[in-house]
């Protein structure tokens, strides 16, 4: 039964995509990956399958740090420190101010609307890079279309591996679904959020263990392009690197 859990993407060759920063051996990678297979509660509940959408296991080894009245996040230097651009000081003021984010990739502009109340701290260490530009230039790595229907992206390295130099804490998860539309952070098992999220291009039954922290308010029109596509199978049939390369140009952050 196939598993949620983070792959290397074999994603294009050198030759076609020179852009990208490294290759990992599938050995290596144990990284944010979108798992197929059932967990045992999954099956008492009646759902239909559980993801682990989660960077390398040293991130989660690394996120010590407990949450605080200062630090409501738990944001904490975790490896990898892929394309660094610091770690976040979470801003109560700021992270309450609601906006939305437009995604421009090569096959659309996906907008979706960042769930700042419920999830504030997931909300801001996303604003905080895709300001800093963090998300331009890469692309989404891995698309499943059986069992679970996502669309994953988030990795500057597009292995599956990547991560941004911090992890921080889940929130938002009491009584979590993920119908089309929602965006939820991948993770490689509790409170080790990184860059990697996830786009759901179709009703889908996950384990409520992955942060919901956004709503696509258009371009559920180009998830559905995508997905029509299909993927290359590399990781097991249904699970795999999109047909239709997803290049993310730019995160544009748009405020309310």
């Amino acid at each position: 039964m196939p598993s949620l859990f983070s792959l290397p993407r074999r994603n294009r060759t050198a030759a076609s995509a020179p852009r990208r920063r490294r290759w990992l051996p599938l050995a290596a990678a144990s990284a944010l990956v979108l798992g197929l297979g059932t967990t045992a509660a999954a099956d008492a509940s009646g759902g239909a399958g559980s993801e682990s959408l989660a960077p390398a296991p040293h991130a989660a080894t690394a996120h010590a740090r407990a949450a605080s009245a200062v630090d409501p996040c738990g944001f904490v230097a975790s490896v990898p420190a892929d394309r660094f651009k610091g770690i976040p000081v979470f801003d109560a003021r700021k992270a309450a101010q609601p906006f939305s984010v437009k995604l421009h990739t090569s096959q659309g502009t996906i907008t979706f609307q960042a769930l700042t109340a419920a999830a504030p701290c997931t909300t801001f260490s996303f604003r905080f890079l895709a300001q800093h530009g963090f998300y331009d230039r890469t692309h989404c790595h891995r698309l499943t279309t059986q069992r679970i229907y996502v669309l994953q992206c988030g990795d500057p390295t597009g292995t599956g591996s990547g991560a941004p130099g911090y992890s921080f804490n889940d929130e938002n998860l009491a009584g979590a679904t993920y119908p089309a539309g929602t965006v939820a952070m991948a993770n490689a098992g509790p409170n080790t959020n990184g860059s990697q999220f996830f786009f759901v291009w179709k009703d889908t039954k996950l384990s409520p263990a992955y942060t919901p922290f956004g709503r696509v308010t258009s371009g559920m029109d180009v998830l559905a392009k995508i997905a029509a596509a299909g993927e290359d199978d590399q990781n097991g049939p249904g699970d795999g690197f999109p047909t239709l390369p997803v290049d993310i140009r730019g995160a544009q952050i748009v405020r309310a």
